[in-house]
């Protein structure tokens, strides 16, 4: 049974605890930010320069993730109440996985530097438009139902995770190995699998953070038995 509602409620009366849940919410929104921002300029085509300077935002990630860090494991020190541990630790999980998110932002905007043309999904393959429509909607459901606590909806995401994203970025992959899928060259060839399995495990992150909130600890990041 998940107890998420009541672990925030603890989040917001600890005063380090309240500040880390803070920084976790504006940690996901950023990467939220930075990732429609990739897949657009992905789309456009931007200057070199402009995608550089958007990849720098991973290093604002990285140190929210520091501070949240030191802010949980202060309070647990100068608290000593090692009984609710595990309220630190699910927050721990949720901005592992938000690190993550910026991490494969920051392969999506790599991807962007060295492909020269505006990467149109739409027109290279209609399921990697599928693919890309569906991660950007469903990190934004994702941040929705951290900010609000909507458990229905973070129960929903989980639920349809499975088919509607990562069985169709696995037939895209397997295509294009395959043969089945052709395209006019080689940086075509490898930009389409790279960047159906790079939205995929965007994917898997923003599943994992559902996952944190409506499974027990011991199945965070997993399907329940």
């Amino acid at each position: 049974m998940s107890i998420f509602k009541d672990i925030v409620s603890i989040w917001r009366s600890e005063d380090l605890l309240s500040q880390a849940w803070d920084e976790s919410r504006e940690m996901i929104t950023l990467s939220e930010d930075m990732f429609s921002s990739a897949i657009k300029y992905l789309r456009r085509g931007v200057s070199i320069k402009k995608l550089k300077k958007l990849k720098k935002e991973d290093k604002k990630i990285n140190e929210f993730q520091q501070n949240v860090r030191k802010k949980v494991v202060t309070h647990f020190s100068v608290s000593k109440n090692i009984d609710s541990l595990p309220n630190g630790l699910v927050l721990l999980n949720m901005v592992i996985d938000v690190e993550r998110l910026g991490d494969y932002t920051k392969n999506i905007l790599d991807m962007a530097i060295h492909y020269p043309e505006p990467l149109v999904s739409e027109d290279l393959l209609s399921d990697l438009n599928k693919i890309e429509e569906e991660v950007l909607s469903r990190f934004k459901k994702t941040v929705q139902s951290v900010e609000q606590q909507d458990l229905t909806l973070a129960e929903h995401l989980l639920s349809t995770h499975q088919k509607s994203l990562a069985i169709v970025s696995d037939n895209v992959v397997h295509s294009c190995i395959s043969g089945e899928i052709t395209f006019k060259d080689n940086k075509q060839a490898t930009v389409v699998p790279l960047y159906a399995r790079y939205l995929k495990r965007v994917g898997s992150h923003l599943k994992n953070i559902s996952t944190t909130m409506v499974n027990p600890y011991e199945y965070i990041g997993y399907r329940k038995q």
